[in-house]
């Protein structure tokens, strides 16, 4: 692909993580390279306005960043130029290299896209190609970038984590499989509509070689895959928590098995791990939740896609560390479990979060930046989830009026940041208050899973998780503080 760039201009919008990566790639195959952002001091072009008069430096190509909407000035004046617009993940697609072993052949992707889940389940994925012995990365919206990993010949698989970001302007890429999770309301201020955002998604399905995976009890997921154009002979594997029938992976009981890859899926389910096999990844009561269970359905049937053995899809789950930030308890205080979801950033995985606990269990810390969404469906399926419910960030209102038309019987409190406390020390402290006097023998969850963005009070949602356990755990010496003042152990 070398001589598709050497002397080429490219201009590359955007200079985040894979921004750099795209204009290091493309200078290393003879392009010439002209960055443009609008904060990051070292782009060559800061000004808007004077690169769309200067008829965008003369580009033949424009790589853009995820960041950057349709809509945005330097995309439109390219569209009205007739130049392509590519992503990071299409310039990575155009650029493969033969990976190492002589077959000639690059290596094959492994896409997954959703609202909710993709990091936790490339992860997965990426666990059960290394347990299959196979040379692999977590790649995209996630870790490395794609750009980067799609020309090192010492891979042998590509598990590609893609947001709607990323698809809207990927035009050529084949993955081996793929796999949207779920589609809910989010980024609808970029994208513009539901539609527009589902569209982008389904985009991760398109010139498919093996299997599209999706989820069989949703009809979105679904008619995505029934609208693919994919290559002859791919087909259609869904994933489900009950038992699954012919071309679908699912659950028997506690055993993940597969009837969408067996050689006898027509009669016999192939066994590909336990409920123990996740085991690492329950919550405080032990449980493993339902919406992490397709994670693993869906990374298993990408693996077997890709042709690994059922046994390895078990040493890979077992082996799946669980990611930071996504259902882990930070501590225990007065037997009450607090738990830190902040990557649960909209109301779909929220919602996800709060079915993994009994019924009445949970004090949720929620809020933040709710990019124009609203919580009426979350709160009416989860209202019997909670126990009380502490409201931070800068969007409180629609939470507020959603928890008074649904829920109005459990008690709120809004937090703003002190003069002295931060918001986050101050949340835990009213949820402590929340979770106090529980009946004995009730056990109670003091859950952060926003439903919101974080970057109203917070650098990032793992920023917010870390104060959040940082709160817990002043919480916790203070605790001891009082029951050493009292005698008691």
């Amino acid at each position: 692909m070398d001589a598709r760039f050497d002397g080429r201009t490219v201009l590359v919008a955007g200079l985040g993580v894979s921004g750099r990566a795209a204009a290091q790639v493309l200078a290393d195959r003879g392009a010439r390279v002209v960055t443009f952002d609008e904060h990051a001091r070292e782009a060559d072009v800061r000004d808007v306005a004077a690169l769309v008069a200067d008829g965008l430096a003369g580009a033949d190509l424009v790589v853009t960043s995820p960041g950057l909407p349709p809509s945005h000035a330097v995309l439109t004046a390219a569209r009205e130029r007739g130049l392509p617009v590519w992503s990071e993940v299409e310039l990575a697609w155009q650029v493969r290299v033969p990976r190492d072993g002589g077959d000639g052949e690059a290596a094959p992707w492994l896409a997954v896209t959703g609202t909710n889940g993709k990091t936790t389940t490339v992860g997965m994925l990426e666990s059960i190609l290394r347990a299959a012995g196979r040379r692999t990365l977590a790649v995209g919206n996630v870790g490395t970038p794609v750009v980067l990993a799609a020309v090192d010949p010492a891979l042998d698989v590509l598990a590609v984590e893609l947001s709607s970001f990323q698809l809207h302007h990927t035009h050529s890429m084949s993955p081996q499989a793929a796999a949207v999770l779920n589609v809910a309301p989010d980024h609808l201020d970029w994208h513009g509509s539901l539609e527009a955002y589902a569209a982008d998604k389904g985009r991760v399905y398109a010139r498919a070689q093996v299997a599209c995976v999706y989820d069989a009890t949703d009809p979105v997921t679904e008619a995505l895959v029934r609208d693919a154009d994919v290559v002859d002979g791919c087909v259609a594997v869904g994933f489900t928590l009950g038992m699954p029938a012919v071309g679908q992976v699912g659950l028997v009981e506690d055993v993940l098995v597969d009837r969408g890859f067996a050689r006898l899926r027509h009669t016999h389910a192939a066994e590909l791990g336990t409920l123990a096999d996740l085991a690492q990844l329950a919550g405080p009561s032990g449980v493993v939740p339902p919406h992490v269970v397709r994670n693993a359905l869906a990374a298993a049937a990408l693996a077997l896609a890709h042709g690994v053995d059922p046994a390895h899809v078990r040493d890979g789950l077992r082996a799946f560390a669980p990611g930071a930030h996504r259902i882990v308890t930070v501590g225990v205080v007065d037997e009450v479990a607090y738990v830190d979801d902040s990557k649960a950033t909209n109301a779909h995985a929220a919602s996800a979060s709060l079915a993994a606990f009994e019924p009445g269990s949970v004090v949720w810390v929620a809020g933040g930046l709710a990019k124009g969404a609203q919580f009426d469906d979350l709160v009416r399926a989860r209202r019997d989830r909670l126990r009380g419910v502490v409201l931070i960030g800068v969007d409180r209102a629609p939470l507020r009026e959603a928890l008074a038309r649904h829920a109005p019987d459990v008690p709120v409190i809004e937090v703003d940041a002190g003069e002295t406390e931060p918001v986050m020390t101050r949340a835990v402290d009213s949820a402590r208050r929340l979770a106090a006097g529980a009946p004995e023998g009730v056990p109670v969850t003091v859950l952060l899973a926003p439903a919101c963005a974080s970057m109203d009070q917070f650098a990032s949602y793992a920023a917010r998780g870390d104060a959040f356990a940082a709160a817990v755990r002043a919480l916790g010496a203070e605790a001891g503080r009082e029951r050493h003042a009292d005698g008691r152990p």
